[in-house]
């Protein structure tokens, strides 16, 4: 085995690592494995005589990597309005490759959609430290800031992504509510019709943009027996939901491959869903604020 071959196999023992620092800043498996190989490229290009650790100097590669591709596709959005990896969504019908499945799950689509609410330098240094526990250091090399202004980023994004404005009064209601939202989803997912009349108010009112929607589909439903009906018909997309915080209070997110599609937003009373609108829009779901539920 030559000097190359040897290198590879170095590389390839850390694949799976570098696949997912790059899942969590990217938000797309294609991406990253883009990101992992783009590695891959520099490292061949460099070698490793005088590298001490190879795994640390790959990950600060691939951060390089992903802050560069995060702001290009923020100035893709910004110029035209939208990202093309939307493109990417399947639909109803389609079932995730299993592969970004298992790496979705694992980080969890709430998380996800959260973190792609971060600006790019954000987004890397709260994935690097705080999920990868590499210093600030290090991080602050790769976002091109002091030590001091890389923990500032990493520690505005996890007051974002933890929503720490919350009043501890209102976790109580939050835990409460989130009980509600979850039986809620296990339901629909379950296609559990008894289930559902559970958790609905008999006069439960169902709110939706045409976005939110297929055609044909009435954009209001009174009653708890109307909203079952249609659930039941919509439970397609059951399994890309997570439950998440909107606008402070709990909700789900719709995220096929970790990207946002739909949103869902709860009136909660007395143990029962009294109101619920189901949010598509682009333009409307820009405007939400979402952060992860308190533990």
């Amino acid at each position: 085995m030559d000097d190359r071959d040897q290198l590879a196999e170095r590389f390839e023992a850390h694949r799976g690592h570098l696949r997912g620092v790059a899942f969590r800043m990217l938000g797309s498996l294609s991406d990253a494995e883009d990101a992992v190989q783009e590695a891959w490229v520099r490292l061949d290009r460099t070698g490793a005589d005088q590298l001490e650790n190879l795994l640390g100097w790959l990950t600060t590669v691939v951060g390089r990597i992903c802050l560069d591709m995060l702001r290009s596709r923020k100035a893709r959005r910004e110029i035209g309005g939208h990202d093309d990896t939307v493109a990417a969504i399947p639909d109803e019908r389609t079932a995730e490759p299993e592969q970004e499945t298992l790496l979705v799950e694992s980080v969890g689509r709430a998380m996800l959609v959260v973190l792609d609410r971060l600006s790019p330098a954000e987004r890397v240094a709260f994935v690097l430290h705080d999920m990868f526990s590499v210093p600030f250091d290090e991080i602050a090399a790769i976002v091109n800031r002091t030590p001091v202004a890389a923990k500032k980023l990493a520690s505005r994004a996890r007051l974002r992504v933890t929503d720490a404005s919350a009043s501890s009064a209102g976790h109580v209601d939050l835990a409460w509510h989130r009980q509600v939202v979850e039986s809620f989803l296990a339901a629909a997912r379950g296609r559990d019709l008894a289930g559902l009349l559970a958790v609905l108010d008999p006069g439960v009112v169902r709110h939706a943009d045409a976005a939110g929607l297929p055609p044909g589909v009435p954009l209001e439903v009174t009653g708890a027996n109307a909203v079952v009906e249609e659930t039941l018909l919509l439970t397609r997309n059951a399994r890309f939901a997570d439950v998440v915080l909107v606008n402070g209070g709990m909700g789900l997110v719709v995220a096929p491959r970790g990207r946002l599609l739909l949103a869902l937003t709860f009136d909660i009373k007395d143990g029962r869903i009294i109101e619920y609108s189901v949010i598509g829009d682009p333009q409307r779901l820009a405007h939400l604020h979402f952060a992860l539920p308190p533990r």
